[in-house]
């Protein structure tokens, strides 16, 4: 009847002013990528060298692709086995000196500023600052270290060049670095943005959360807590899952000595799937307590007449399973549609299982003519068992449910024990069995007790 409704997340577990951490683990996480694209890209470019450069200079290249990739993998390493921190952007002025000193150099031994293999230097850049969204600021730094190492190397060595070259090479260079910063910095804006978005998501789902916990602790302190009523006694309890949900059950013993125990499930989850419960709730108790000897189906004609007005005004589509069970010293009398009703019968030391027939609550204005009341004899020792669909559809990990037949082998099992052992037992039993809770739990174990 239920579906599952996931807990908060935790990754949203910032505020505004943690921006800067919330960047630092971007960056981190694509230092990752950035670095291995070094230590996989940077060897598999010496396959290139080998066919095109000159043979002589094959060797050198070697050298420095080997001690570049060597450095991309120790710092791959380092960035898994730390933490993001302020100083995390480092690693990526590390990649560009690291990676733009191999090409620089390169360019040295293919000619200086008239080589044209000073095109990596501009993969470099492009590579670094898109995958990196840091500010703009780094990437304009990262692309002047680089232009720079290639001019002053170049420079250094004193080889001869035509003005042209340098002035066209240059050209693309700081075209190149100008496209950079301005990615980054429309990037880190957009990065911000989500951000911020983010914070707005935390805080609504924390004020939405915050409610549903309350609409939930609401549902739960207005359960009863009695443990007897006159001549049986009694344990009872639901195992909410993680929303609010429309289990429902209570134990009443009216001023004039009537007892009566009611068990419900309203379809769905949430808070309107609560109120329905509560109105179920409030209804069946003014009326057995208005009302003198009357019948577990009068109980459920007066509810059917709230819920339906109710549901009208919620605009909503739920409905509601309800048995309403009146006991006295002899006898119990139930009417309603929920699930079965097991009863174990002491002194033949077996259970039997009783049928609740009639319809739902709240679908149509009239329900007279599907209530009937069913009543069966109770005698010393026998145990009521009453229960939510959320115990016998629990499923394990194979997807097979618990079922009836289980649960009828557990009251059987532990019969001898007081009811509150049997309900803890029952339980315990369900929880080792399913994968997990998807549906409230709710049980009543009601024990007739030897007359006084």
């Amino acid at each position: 009847m239920k579906k599952k409704c996931n807990s908060p997340s935790e990754e949203f577990n910032f505020n505004e002013d943690d921006f800067s951490n919330y960047l630092d683990s971007i960056i981190h996480d694509w230092l990752k990528t950035l670095t291995a694209l070094g230590y996989t890209l940077v060897p598999a470019f010496f396959l290139l060298d080998y066919f095109t450069m000159p043979k002589e200079l094959i060797p050198r290249f070697g050298v420095y692709r080997l001690a570049c990739t060597i450095i991309c993998l120790i710092q791959y390493f380092i960035i898994r086995h730390t933490k993001p921190g302020s100083a995390t952007y480092y690693h990526g002025y590390f990649v560009s000196i690291n990676i733009g000193c191999i090409i620089a150099l390169m360019t040295v031994d293919l000619g200086g500023f008239n080589s044209s293999y000073y095109a990596g230097l501009n993969l470099v850049i492009i590579g670094v600052n898109l995958l990196l969204p840091w500010k703009a600021i780094h990437s304009a730094l990262t692309s002047l270290i680089i232009i720079s190492m290639y001019i002053t190397f170049n420079l250094m060595a004193g080889l001869d060049f035509v003005p042209y070259s340098l002035t066209s090479n240059l050209f693309f260079l700081i075209s190149t670095a100008i496209i950079a910063v301005s990615i980054n910095h429309v990037k880190h804006k957009l990065v911000k943005k989500e951000f911020l978005l983010l914070v707005e998501l935390k805080k609504a789902r924390d004020a939405l959360w915050s409610e549903m916990e309350l609409a939930k602790r609401i549902q739960t302190a207005l359960l009863p807590k009695k443990e007897k009523i006159r001549g049986y006694e009694v344990a009872a309890a639901m195992f909410p899952a993680q929303e609010v949900g429309g289990d429902y059950y209570d134990i009443i013993e009216t001023p004039a000595g009537e007892k009566w125990i009611t068990m419900g499930d309203v379809s769905g989850h949430g808070v309107d799937s609560g109120l329905i419960m509560m109105m179920a709730q409030t209804s069946i108790s003014a009326t057995v307590a208005n009302s003198v000897d009357c019948q577990p189906s009068d109980v459920l004609k007066a509810v059917n007449q709230v819920i339906r007005e109710n549901i009208s005004r919620l605009g909503s589509d739920h409905y509601m399973t309800m048995m309403a069970m009146r006991l006295n010293e002899t006898q119990m009398t139930i009417a309603g549609k929920h699930q079965d009703v097991i009863l174990y019968k002491s002194a033949l030391n077996k259970t039997e299982t009783i049928a609740t027939n009639g319809t739902w609550l709240g679908i149509t204005d009239s329900i007279d003519r599907y209530l009937t009341d069913v009543t069966e004899s109770v005698e010393e020792g026998d145990i009521i068992l009453l229960f939510t669909d959320g115990v016998t559809e629990s499923m394990n990990q194979d997807g097979e449910m618990y079922g009836q037949a289980r649960l009828e082998q557990a009251l059987n099992q532990y019969a001898d024990l007081s009811v509150g052992r049997i309900l803890e037992k029952i339980i315990e039993e369900v929880k080792n069995f399913q994968q997990e809770q998807f549906d409230d739990m709710s049980l009543a174990v009601i024990k007739k007790l030897p007359a006084a």
